[in-house]
């Protein structure tokens, strides 16, 4: 759940140090495309839906938290939620390489699914498992994560680290190292024990 938060801090900051190297792609995507370049409205436009489609994923991503976390349990949860993370990694990374802006709009929607729906259900999940003497403790994971993962994103976004026009799909396709952890540490923690005895009545698995 750490992971998970640390992957939406990391996103939210990551886009905004290749933006010029973005927009340069986009121009010189559409004219080979097209044969003319576009207007500089049309690049406004097309950097403007990169930027703010991560919300509308997000949203998409916590009207689903409630659901996924009843159906599924809070850890399956958030590893269906590394689905669209990786899925977005790929479409950004590889955005160049198949010569498609469109890749990137579509990576920035699915990364703030991922974003959207493991920020709650990584609150659901840390409350219920944390003994009493330190949920708050635990509960404030969740904002130190995004914190250390904006710090994070910044960095690589340097121009002594990624932030150079060769390594940008690159630092794009960052956020996928902190969604690998996640896939490899998540299966063996416990599920909640609210959701083992309440939705499935499990109270031997629950105590």
């Amino acid at each position: 759940g750490i992971t998970g938060a640390f992957h939406y801090g990391l996103q939210v900051s990551i886009i905004n140090s290749p933006a010029e190297y973005i927009q340069s792609f986009i121009r010189e995507t559409w004219q080979q495309r097209y044969g003319s370049s576009p207007s500089a409205e049309m690049i406004t436009l097309l950097w403007s839906l990169i930027v703010s489609i991560y919300s509308i994923g997000g949203l998409l991503g916590s009207s689903s938290a409630g659901y996924l976390s009843v159906r599924f349990g809070r850890k399956k949860a958030m590893l269906l939620a590394n689905i669209p993370a990786l899925l977005g990694a790929a479409l950004m990374g590889l955005s160049r390489l198949c010569g498609s802006f469109e890749m990137i709009i579509a990576g920035r929607l699915f990364s703030g699914v991922c974003g959207g729906l493991a920020q709650n259900v990584h609150i659901m999940y840390a409350g219920e498992c944390a003994p009493r003497n330190l949920r708050g403790l635990i509960a404030i994971t969740a904002s130190t994560s995004i914190a250390a993962g904006k710090f994070v994103g910044f960095a690589l976004g340097l121009s002594i680290v990624l932030g150079v026009e060769a390594l940008w799909p690159i630092l794009l396709a960052a956020n996928a190292v902190p969604v690998l952890v996640q896939l490899l540490t998540l299966p063996f923690f416990p599920d909640s024990p609210r959701y083992l005895l309440i939705d499935l009545k499990d109270k031997e698995g629950c105590i």
